[in-house]
């Protein structure tokens, strides 16, 4: 039992609470102490000012005296609630609920700490232990209305569609009358009911429901498309009610896609049958003359003459007007060769017989055709399905030439330079477009992008502080952590990767790392918060999102190079202290005295950043009362702005388990994650999880390049183990890898005929002449000769040959003559400069 309090410290106790929910935290330590003077072992002060001190920062100190207030006081609910309130802080989840619990037991009808502990549940989703607990909530205050929806909730996301049906139609069978239409968080209830109904895969049922009470819901448009998709799905017999509210639908927004696929379904027409669906789309282009989508969608189905003719008023339309994104619009066409020449054909026409092209005519409508036309064509043949770079620039030159200042021109002819391979110039173009239009974010994002292709961090930096705040801690830099700017994080962090300065790489992508940890945490507060306003709908909708949030494309490209960055700093762990002129195996010809040199003064200049670093943070501290964050608190000082702790992980491997682990769990059919994971597996000697990485990127992809290497790689390391396997683990993993590559197969034949199946590709040669000296140095001239004949293919790309730089320097091969034939093959090009 709690400690008895006079009457004076009893108000003083309940005061600490209000000045803690009031976040008057000073004011409450100094009440609370007011309190402990007379009462030194009263446990629920301690627990209270525990947590107050836990809010200010202290969370040690907080600790330490919410046990203090445990040991005087075991029986309190107060202390054991505070207690999983501090651990709750901590994240550390599982901790915070067994606390949740044990103080349930001595206040079993506590609504706080019942809300608390169900919160911290949807957050783990223990959805049985969710169910529990909101029913427990459920029979103390039945009449409150989100109590029932977060059972429903709980038995609808734990699967149970009937109980969740069950329990929202027992709560509208409690309503003494009926809600008025105007009661949003009612609208929500009767469609979230709607959906689970529909989930059950009775969609008569739902329909039925949906008419009988869809007229009482706010959201208008979402009764329109359920109804349109239930009719739809019901079969042959309900076409003509589809077809209806699909047709109501359009006519509300003509410009949507699906209600036109939705529309085709309806009326039964078949793909096959282009006059009845260009028909259709006609009809419609009648009834919304200035809308784009009935014009558009046609040229998907369209084919032959009836193809160039639909596309030549759809063009013709675009270019008149302008349109900057008519490109964007059509590319999805080039998938067929045919289309292709046909759009190249019509459009190279107008340009030829544009009478501003043929007599100069200053007609500013012509003009405007001709140099939208120019525009054009510079995406045309810049795009890869369709690509001839020197047409390209001159039709971009020459829309410039008509327009100057057109940022969108300028934009272009800086991409046409990246596809050249000369990031140096698309950088420099890239910013000439960003003079054009200082004030627009868009282009000074795209300027800071090329600046980082090109490992100018500092100038991209300087690029994104013109539209950052600049005065809080960290500067620029902080300001986009605090906004948490993904792409420009990991554009930063893979800039750096490719500098080999491993530390600050690692920096940045632990930066995005935790900013998909902020994400996951996020979530917390709207598992009451939906709730409390009834957006029910969105609120599942959003907990499926955060189940699957590490498959999100930024969380894979993250992961991915923070893996390759950790098995470089493995494999050469003197790249700690910043980039080294050594290659692997010695191949440029330092002495090992040399190597030390290097070393030196690595660490050297490692150590000057870190003192420039200091003598900021210094600077900074007399300032840190108005250095503040966005949401107007204390912005922390980084204490490792350099990523140096980072670097000097005793175990990369097993740091880089953190981002492997969620990448094989939900990007499983990414075959890169697979084969990074192979690495990381083989290197840390677990040969079983290795052989699963190598069979599930078979079942991938049998072919890829990468996967042969690691196949060769893994048969020669189970010949020649470097520890012993034990006997039971060596007989899984034979009988596993046996299925990817026979232990018969001579690796010569195997590797050769890869080469010979394969020998289209160049990326696939490239991995076979690996293959070919990884099991025989000898063969490492014949192996160079051959490298340097792929440059002879027409096929083969620039991204395809650059590689091989990196494979030349590990063989330790002649670098310089295959740079030098790839430059007279891309002249224009700059990623074959040796340094």
């Amino acid at each position: 039992m709690p400690q008895p309090l006079n009457p004076k410290d009893q108000s003083l106790f309940r005061q600490v609470v209000r000045n803690f929910e009031l976040k008057q935290y000073k004011k409450g330590i100094k009440t609370a102490d007011q309190v402990l003077r007379k009462n030194p072992k009263h446990g629920d002060t301690q627990a209270m000012k525990a947590l107050i001190m836990s809010n200010m920062g202290q969370s040690e100190e907080a600790f330490t005296l919410a046990k203090e207030a445990l040991r005087n006081d075991m029986k309190s609910h107060i202390t054991w609630h505070v207690y999983g309130l501090l651990y709750r802080q901590e994240k550390n989840y599982e901790e915070a609920i067994k606390a949740y619990r044990f103080a349930l037991r001595l206040e079993p009808e506590s609504a706080p700490i019942q809300r608390d502990l169900a919160l911290l549940q949807m957050q783990m989703r223990d959805f049985q232990g969710y169910i529990q607990t909101r029913t427990a909530m459920l029979q103390a205050r039945p009449g409150v209305r989100q109590n029932w929806t977060a059972l429903a909730i709980a038995h609808h996301l734990s699967g149970d569609l009937e109980e969740a049906e069950k329990v929202l139609t027992t709560f509208e069978d409690t309503l003494k009358g009926t809600p008025p239409v105007s009661d949003m968080e009612n609208s929500e209830a009767i469609l979230y009911k709607n959906t689970i109904i529909a989930e059950t895969g009775n969609l008569e049922r739902a329909l039925e429901h949906l008419e009988k009470v869809g007229y009482r819901c706010t959201d208008v448009l979402a009764v329109m498309e359920m109804k349109a998709d239930y009719l739809l799905r019901l079969g042959p017999d309900r076409k003509a009610e589809a077809e209806e509210a699909y047709t109501a639908l359009l006519e509300r927004n003509p410009e949507n896609s699906i209600y036109y696929n939705g529309l085709i379904q309806a009326k039964g027409i078949a793909e096959s049958d282009h006059k009845a669906l260009k028909a259709l789309y006609d009809e419609w282009v009648e009834k919304n003359p200035r809308g784009d989508a009935a014009r558009r969608i046609p040229l998907d189905i369209l084919e032959g003459e009836d193809f160039k003719q639909a596309a030549d008023i759809y063009l013709q339309r675009m270019l008149k007007k302008g349109v900057p994104s008519l490109f964007a619009n059509i590319k999805s066409l080039y998938t067929h060769p045919a289309k292709r020449d046909i759009v190249q054909e019509l459009v190279e026409g107008y340009v030829s017989s544009s009478p501003a092209q043929a007599n100069g005519s200053d007609d500013a409508k012509e003009k405007e055709f001709l140099e939208s036309s120019y525009y054009f064509l510079a995406q045309h043949y810049n795009y890869h399905l369709s690509r001839n770079m020197s047409k390209a620039m001159e039709n971009v030159d020459k829309a410039i030439e008509l327009s100057p200042k057109a940022v969108e021109y300028q934009m272009t002819k800086a991409r046409i330079w990246k596809h050249y391979g000369n990031p140096v110039k698309a950088a420099q173009e890239m910013e000439k477009a960003r003079l054009l239009d200082e004030k627009d974010r868009h282009i000074n994002t795209k300027a800071a992008k090329y600046r980082l292709r090109n490992n100018e961090n500092e100038k991209a930096l300087e690029n994104m502080s013109k539209f950052t705040r600049n005065e809080t801690v960290g500067g620029a830099m902080g300001d986009l952590h605090e906004m948490q700017c993904l792409w420009y994080i990991t554009e930063d962090g893979e800039a750096y990767l490719r500098q080999k300065k491993l530390a600050l790489a690692l920096k940045r992508l632990h930066a995005v790392y935790n900013i998909f940890d902020t994400w996951q945490e996020d979530q917390f507060d709207f598992h009451s918060f939906s709730l409390r306003k009834g957006m029910i709908r969105a609120y599942v909708d959003m907990v499926r999102w955060e189940d699957r949030l590490r498959e999100h494309p930024f969380y894979t490209r993250m992961a991915t190079s923070a893996i390759k960055a950790y098995i470089l700093l493995h494999d050469q762990p003197e790249l700690a202290h910043g980039p080294m002129p050594t290659v692997v195996n010695g191949a440029d010809g330092l002495t090992d005295e040399e190597k030390k040199k290097a070393l030196k003064k690595a660490k050297k200049e490692q150590q000057r950043l870190e003192k420039i670093e200091s003598d900021k943070r210094e600077a900074r501290k007399a300032a840190a009362a108005n250095a503040k964050s966005i949401d107007g608190e204390v912005k922390k000082e980084d204490p490792d702005p350099f990523g140096n702790t980072l670097v000097q992980t005793k175990d990369p491997l097993n740091e880089a388990m953190k981002f492997l682990t969620p990448l094989l769990s939900l990007s499983s059919q990414n075959i890169e994650s697979q084969t990074l994971g192979f690495e990381v597996y083989l290197r840390r000697n677990k040969h079983i999880l290795a052989v699963k990485c190598l069979s599930a990127a078979h079942a991938i992809d049998p072919s890829n390049p990468t996967l042969h290497l690691q196949l060769l790689q893994f048969r020669k390391a189970l010949d020649k183990p470097a520890e012993p396997l034990d006997p039971k683990v060596a007989e899984v993993v034979e009988a596993e890898f046996e299925k990817l590559l026979p232990k018969s197969q001579k690796l010569e034949e195997f590797n050769e005929s890869f080469l010979s199946a394969n020998k289209g590709s160049a990326t696939h040669v490239q991995a076979a002449l690996s293959g070919r000296i990884f099991l025989n140095a000898d063969s490492k001239a014949q192996c160079e000769q051959d490298l340097l004949a792929t440059l002879d293919s027409s096929d083969i790309t620039i991204d395809e040959a650059v590689p091989a730089l990196d494979l030349l320097t590990k063989w330790g091969g002649d670098k310089a003559a295959y740079a030098e034939k790839a430059k007279q093959k891309w002249p224009e090009s700059s990623v074959f400069q040796l340094n």
